[in-house]
């Protein structure tokens, strides 16, 4: 997932880049840009992503780790354990959404 994005964002900066329209169409883009990311059902399915993806992580970790016993590496756990504390707290992040 994580090179899909990268790819994405390369493309889009290749394409700011070379626009010919310059200046003007990279306003235009940031502006939609802003608008969609501030869109509530955008926000609300970019929140409820990411709560699902540590409710699986936390899934994946405990069958894996039933599994394989103590083999998993302390700082795994660690990272684990440490999204598992966020699902459910209900505070706020840095953009003032909640993980709920």
């Amino acid at each position: 997932m994580r090179y899909k994005v990268t790819f994405v964002v390369g493309l889009a900066l290749g394409y700011v880049l070379g626009t010919r329209a310059g200046r003007e169409r990279y306003e235009k883009l940031k502006k939609s840009a802003r608008e969609i990311a501030q869109n509530p059902a955008v926000r609300n399915a970019a929140e409820t992503a990411g709560h699902t993806g540590r409710e699986y992580a936390g899934k994946a970790f405990a069958v894996v780790s039933a599994k394989v016993g103590d083999a998993v590496p302390d700082s795994l756990a660690g990272r684990v354990r440490g999204l598992r504390g966020r699902v459910g707290g209900g505070a706020d992040d840095e953009w003032g959404t909640s993980n709920t």
